[in-house]
């Protein structure tokens, strides 16, 4: 099996760490551990949006950042072209993933033909080609310079909800799956007429992203974006699937052991007192980072509150966890701490045991392993469960199949 980026990342900063250690350079060690952790929360994902006017692409990035039409922060929609240059959008969460809104292409400021070096083509990681109905002549133009400089494309039909509406008032026998299937096809065959052997399209409504194929669309990106890329992509995504929030667990839960580590390496030093503090700043800033990754602080709970129409006051009162909604502070971390310390004789799981050698075996530094690891990992759980049940409370009865 190759080796990934993010597995020759991993074993060069574990070949560094374990020198430190052996050295008894607790200081670099810990350094080395902070750099490696803040390079992967920061490693920065560029998505540009394009399409001819009209077809929704400012309505799609402000909805797959989770953001409503009326917020500050959103790029503006209407029926005129309303996007003039490439304009970026940072996630309101994760500023490290960006949505650039680009101009339609076509248009006399931006024609067809220099369209990609007028946009600054090299900067984006891939592009999605948004039509609101069938996909033009200069969508594929785009989509084939996009292929031959090798990035990758895909093709999104919008405004899915309203075709649905106006053919369920103008069809007698109506059929939502038939519908669904018919523009799939027309969409499918206009493409492969001008020369796309097996194109994949995706049918989208930004008004309600859980429905339809938004999911598919996720899944497909995280799939096939460059390893080291993939949890920023995942991060900043919506929580429109309990299969989402099932693999923000998981990416959240792989960093557990280097923070844990990290812990291990402040315990190493003599200064009385220095481990435990460390530890519950440590902890505060990655719980929040969890709070924020699940979509469970205020804001952004006000935002799904917005785009959904379900009251805020119903969303918190299925959130159970301490540690949502309400700031995480030090001393709630050390409270929490001691709790989790009372514990830390107990096994701490099979990846967790693997890294203990890493680390050394003075008690100390196994106690504060042993510590933040299970610690982390009860607090993932407990958010991890608040935010299915968010879900599920505010977009779950809007899935299908």
């Amino acid at each position: 099996m190759e080796k990934s980026y993010e597995d020759e990342e991993y074993k060069d900063f574990q070949e560094e760490v374990r020198a430190h250690l052996q050295n008894s350079n607790m200081a670099s060690a810990a350094a080395k551990i902070q750099e490696f952790l803040e390079k992967k929360k920061n490693i920065h994902l560029n998505i540009a949006i394009t399409g001819e006017t009209g077809s929704g692409k400012s309505t799609f990035v402000n909805a797959i950042r989770g953001v409503d039409n009326w917020d500050e922060r959103a790029a503006p929609t209407g029926v005129k072209e309303t996007t003039m240059a490439v304009t970026p959008y940072l996630h309101p969460n994760f500023p490290n993933v960006t949505f650039s809104d680009l101009p339609g292409v076509g248009t006399m400021a931006f024609p067809a033909a220099r369209y990609l070096k007028l946009v600054g083509f090299e900067k984006f990681d891939f592009f999605i080609i948004i039509s609101a109905d069938r996909f033009t002549e200069n969508d594929v133009k785009l989509a084939k310079d996009i292929q031959r400089m090798k990035k990758k494309f895909y093709f999104i039909r919008s405004k899915i909800d309203q075709d649905i509406n106006n053919e369920s008032r103008c069809q007698r026998g109506f059929s939502e799956e038939r519908t669904l299937t018919q523009i799939r096809i027309n969409c499918v065959q206009g493409l492969r007429g001008q020369g796309f052997k097996d194109p994949q399209v995706f049918l989208v409504s930004s008004f309600d992203l859980p429905l339809y194929d938004f999911a598919l669309l996720a899944e497909t990106l995280e799939r096939e974006l460059p390893e080291h890329k993939k949890e920023a992509f995942l991060f900043a995504m919506p929580n429109i699937s309990l299969e989402v929030i099932k693999k923000k667990k998981k990416a959240f839960h792989s960093n557990i052991k280097y923070l844990a580590a990290l812990s291990a390496a402040v315990a190493a030093a003599p200064v009385p007192g220095l481990s435990a503090s460390s530890d519950a700043v440590l902890l505060a800033a990655v719980v929040t980072r969890y709070v924020i990754g699940f979509g469970l602080d205020i804001p952004s709970l006000q935002r799904l509150s917005n785009c959904t129409g379900i009251p805020l006051d119903e969303l918190f009162k299925v959130i159970k966890s301490p540690l949502a909604v309400e700031k995480v502070t030090f001393n709630l971390m050390l409270k929490l701490l001691a709790e989790c310390a009372n514990k830390a004789a107990a096994l701490v799981g099979e990846e967790a045991s693997k890294f203990i050698p890493f680390i050394g075996i003075p008690v100390a530094m196994t106690l504060s392993f042993t510590t933040t690891y299970k610690g982390l990992s009860i607090f993932l759980d407990m958010l991890a469960a608040d935010a299915q049940r968010v879900f599920e409370r505010s977009l779950g009865q809007k899935t299908k199949g």
